[in-house]
């Protein structure tokens, strides 16, 4: 395994990483961290699928998945994490908001996604992430490219500068199609949600069903003017 120390080392490692790796295959990104990161390298999961787990876990077995629990996920979502956690070779490490959904009410009074939707999605997700990292050096998430026009532009290894970070997308390229292949060949555990309308998968308050033609994240946030939660963007 290489042993990178420095921000600048890491951070020149990324970006390298990013032109050579643009057209290796998942797996070969992720066997790329595994050499380069060891330990020092985890997988966020929204349990939305577990496809990129699932990935990690062949080209490192036992691979840190964290996972982030707002308080507001759907049940379903909880259930996914827990098939996750029993069944595949990987280890879930759930991360929580320094407050509960009542003491958060209490706080800033109740429904603040309602109201604030980016001051709810800083203190339940972005937080806790942040805080769940820093013993990392770099993470892999599920971005894909063709999931809407903010992610369009996502590099598969880049440099993540709000956190100091590599941040490693290893089925940037993909397509739906393909992680519908990749789950069928592999049977890879997926939130029963997406067999219900649902094309991505996030806090119950703020994800309805999408309708025909629409992108899959047009769920997330409707009519709410927002795209992204923050934690890639």
């Amino acid at each position: 395994m290489t042993v990178v120390q420095t921000r600048d080392e890491l951070k020149s490692l990324a970006e390298q990483a990013g032109r050579d790796l643009e057209e290796a295959s998942a797996l070969d990104i992720l066997r790329w961290a595994a050499e380069n990161f060891g330990p020092r390298f985890c997988v966020s999961s929204s349990m939305e699928d577990a496809v990129v787990a699932h990935l990690a876990s062949r080209a490192l077995p036992g691979v840190d998945v964290v996972f982030l629990d707002t308080g507001y996920h759907f049940p379903e979502t909880i259930g996914t994490r827990d098939a996750v956690e029993a069944v595949m070779d990987v280890n879930v490490i759930t991360l929580t908001p320094r407050r509960s959904v009542a003491e958060q009410d209490a706080e800033h009074g109740p429904r603040l996604h309602d109201r604030d939707p980016d001051l709810c999605c800083a203190l339940r997700k972005v937080r806790p992430l942040e805080e769940g990292l820093a013993g990392y050096d770099a993470w892999a998430t599920g971005l894909r490219r063709d999931e809407s026009p903010t992610r369009a532009n996502t590099p598969v290894v880049g440099w993540d500068e709000k956190r100091q970070k590599v941040k490693i997308s290893p089925i940037a390229r993909w397509t739906q199609a393909d992680v519908d292949a990749y789950v069928a060949e592999h049977g890879v555990l997926t939130n029963p949600l997406l067999m219900d309308g649902y094309a991505s998968v996030g806090c119950a308050p703020c994800t309805r069903r999408v309708a025909a033609g629409e992108d899959a994240r047009a769920g997330r946030w409707a009519g709410r003017g927002k795209t992204e939660c923050g934690l890639h963007g």
